[in-house]
């Protein structure tokens, strides 16, 4: 006896459900496919949010540099970058996903779900990047950056955000900036484990010092902050600072 493939198709009840997120977004998405591919884990489907998320991230930190830079014209490029990084943290995301909604829409396997996967941050912090991601394919990249600064609007932001104390991201990157070196690349290099509980090998480069290091972290932003701390490291080590 051979099971029945899954559906990716939205039931009535999902369409439903996908009108109320539309409502919130205050967007109308011409291609309803696109959301709900942003909102599907690869735990449920091989055409999950991943790509979208990635894409979703460069809009996400272009359309926060934008708010900043008008609402905190005066603040030098350093500042300006560190309250940037508090905005679109893991921590803000996931507080944004869950005021709109998104740990009860979220399309999860099994295992994801009875772990938790609904409310775990990580997810949804990925799973709006992804929307914003599949607004931007949608419409373009206004239609994205109106929706960000909707959806920041409730946000406080304020100098003082900057003095926040540095991640490792952040400390590589304005490294880098003094220097006049291009930012780091990051790359997911692999994943290991079963899809409710994968850990992330990501990769980071800086051309500029011919390196690659390595971090391994319980989500991409988790690999990435360790990838940019062995980089740092490196950097030390050498007597580089």
């Amino acid at each position: 006896m051979t099971s029945r493939a899954r559906s990716d198709r939205p039931s009535p009840s999902q369409h439903q459900i996908l009108e109320t997120l539309q409502a919130r977004l205050e967007y109308t998405f011409q291609n309803p496919a696109l959301l709900t591919q942003a909102l599907t884990h690869r735990s449920f489907s091989s055409d999950h949010y991943e790509r979208l998320e990635f894409l979703g991230d460069s809009v996400l930190n272009l359309a926060v540099a934008n708010l900043l830079y008008k609402q905190l014209g005066t603040l030098p490029e350093g500042d300006l970058s560190r309250v940037r990084a508090n905005l679109v943290k893991q921590d803000t995301l996931h507080h944004l996903a869950v005021e709109l909604g998104l740990s009860g829409i979220l399309r999860l396997g099994e295992g994801e779900m009875n772990s938790g996967g609904q409310k775990r941050p990580s997810i949804l912090a990925d799973a709006l990047e992804a929307v914003l991601g599949a607004v931007y394919l949608d419409a373009g990249y206004q239609v994205a950056d109106a929706l960000v600064q909707r959806i920041f609007s409730k946000v406080e932001v304020n100098p003082e955000m900057q003095a926040v104390g540095k991640d490792a991201k952040t400390e590589l990157q304005e490294w880098l900036q003094a220097r006049k070196f291009k930012l780091p690349i990051y790359r997911v290099v692999g994943t290991l484990g079963a899809a409710h509980k994968q850990t992330f090998d990501v990769e980071c480069e800086v051309p500029e010092l011919a390196r690659c290091e390595r971090g391994i972290g319980g989500s991409r932003r988790a690999g990435e902050q360790a990838a940019a701390a062995a980089m740092l490291q490196v950097i030390k080590d050498n007597g580089l600072k």
